[in-house]
This record gives C-alpha cells, structure tokens and sequence, in this order.
C-alpha cells in the first residue's frame, strides 16, 4: 500500500472535529486528544496563536479566529473547515464563561453579556454547522453544559440559566436532527480542575448586596477555596468526549463527574417528592372533561 493511499484511508477513518474555546480548559484538553488519536481539529477562538502555542504546529490542527457572538466569523469558520477538511463530523460548543454573584446582583448589561455567549453562541455556531452536517446526513452536536445546567446553585443563578437553556436546545435539537442522522447530546460536567474559577473564565458582579452573605457570600468564598481543587479531570473528561462521538447510540444527556452524578441523584429526588406531595392539585387544573 502506497504512502497516499495509507493516508487516505485514515483520513477516511478519522473525524473532523469543530471546537469552539479550543484555547484552554475542555476545550484544549479535547484538542489535544483528538489528535493524538489521528482525528483531525478545527479549534477556534478569539486569539488562535494560543491553540498553536499551547499545541505546536500540526498537520491535523487548523487555528481559527472565531468569536461566537459574531455571525459572520461563525459562518466563515466552518467554510473554512469544509474547505480544509471536506466535512464536520463533531461540533463542540464549548466557548462560554462563568458569572458569580446573586440574581439580584447581576446588572442588565452583565446578564445579556452571560447569554451572548452561552446561548446566543451556542446557537450563532449551531447554526453556522448544520447546513453542513445536513448535506453529510450525519454528524454529532456536544453542547458542554454544567451541573448548573441540571440542577440550581445559590450565586450562579444567572450562569445556570443560560446553561438549562442550552439542556433545553439540545433536548430539541436531538429530537428534530435525528431522522437526518445528526445527534445532539448535552455534557454536564462537575467541577473540573481547569481554569474556570480563575479571572480568565469567571466574571464577578460588580454589585454585591451585603444581605446575600450567608448564601451568595459564602459561595464566593468557597470558589475561591475551591480553585484547582476541583475532584474532576479535564484530561479524562477529554477522553470521554471521545468516547461519546465515537458511540452509536449517544444519550441526549451525559454527566461526568461523581459530584454530578450525586447532584442529579439529589434533585431527582427531591423533585419526585415534591411531585408527589402536589399531585392532586397540579391535575385539578384540568377540565372536568379530561380523562385521566
């Protein structure tokens, strides 16, 4: 076998993979393995050079400047990964950051600020996409969401909106893709030890209510005792990414970390509870018609 025709047939057998925030966190991580394993990488973000610094040059790797709230850079970076690579077989929508502080606490600038990004990003990318994986019949959607996506936490009240909004995207978005061979699964992840909870990922209102201080107050200072202290692994979660576009049969939901894994456990339960203590009133609603 000829050295084009070996190459030919790995690149038959490799995935394309289109990653936004590929400069640090998750986002580096999953770069980094997916390379390793031969897959090929469009990995965007602001600074591009970043991805290249942290990784080297590589054949497989390309670099783009994508901002996720600007439309036109979204569409112009995925011509830019058909162009290079032929097809995207696995977006990751990764690009997001954090807000601290109570509900309250949050201005009106900072809050649009917090869904630009995390939804309004997530969607611009989708968007940008699909037409691709359309044309393919086939391709994977990962939406990287968060415990506080699944489940409440006093102090990222705002944060976790934006994530259960994109838990409810990504719900909808399986269901409509699906008959067209695209799959979407939302990841929620625990508290990782990455960067998140440094200045470079976390915003911080710039109101604090001195009422909040045994809730909110003391979140904050948990954070700041929990920086690079958090029990996850990115570089394992990395390779479970892997797993997850690898599989036939990918869930709509997939949690890592056991501090996830407890924390759904916890809400289900109490969610059940409450269901149950209110049933008879949350179906007297109904018309007197209505069988039930």
């Amino acid at each position: 076998m000829s050295a084009n025709t070996t190459n030919t047939a790995i690149n038959a057998a490799s995935k394309v993979w289109f990653i936004t925030g590929a400069s640090r966190g998750f986002g580096l991580e999953l770069t980094r393995a997916a390379l390793a394993r031969g897959d090929r990488v469009v990995a965007t973000a602001r600074r591009p050079e970043t991805i290249t610094a942290a990784l080297g040059e590589h054949d497989n790797l390309v670099g783009v400047a994508l901002d996720v709230t600007n439309e036109a850079q979204a569409i112009a970076a995925a011509e830019a990964a058909v162009a290079r690579f032929g097809r995207i077989d696995v977006l990751v929508n990764n690009a997001g950051y954090g807000l601290l502080g109570a509900v309250e606490e949050a201005s009106a600038e900072e809050v649009e600020q917090q869904f630009a990004t995390n939804v309004f990003g997530v969607l611009t990318v989708t968007r940008a996409v699909l037409p691709q994986m359309r044309r393919q019949r086939s391709g994977r959607i990962l939406n990287i969401s968060s415990i506080g996506g699944y489940a409440a936490y006093p102090g990222w009240g705002v944060y976790g909106a934006t994530k259960f909004a994109v838990e409810g995207l990504t719900e909808a978005l399986d269901a409509e893709l699906s008959p067209l061979g695209i799959r979407a699964t939302v990841v929620e992840p625990g508290f990782f030890r990455t960067d998140f909870l440094d200045a470079s990922s976390l915003v911080r209102v710039r109101t604090e209510i001195a009422a909040y201080a045994d809730t909110v107050g003391a979140m904050r200072e948990h954070m700041a005792s929990a920086n690079h202290q958090q029990p996850g692994d990115p570089a394992k979660l990395a390779a479970a990414l892997l797993t997850l576009a690898d599989s036939e049969t990918p869930p709509v939901r997939l949690p890592l970390g056991s501090d996830t894994v407890y924390r759904i456990t916890e809400k289900n339960r109490k969610v059940e509870s409450e269901l149950a203590a209110w049933q008879a009133l949350a179906v007297s609603t109904d018309h007197d018609d209505v069988r039930r």
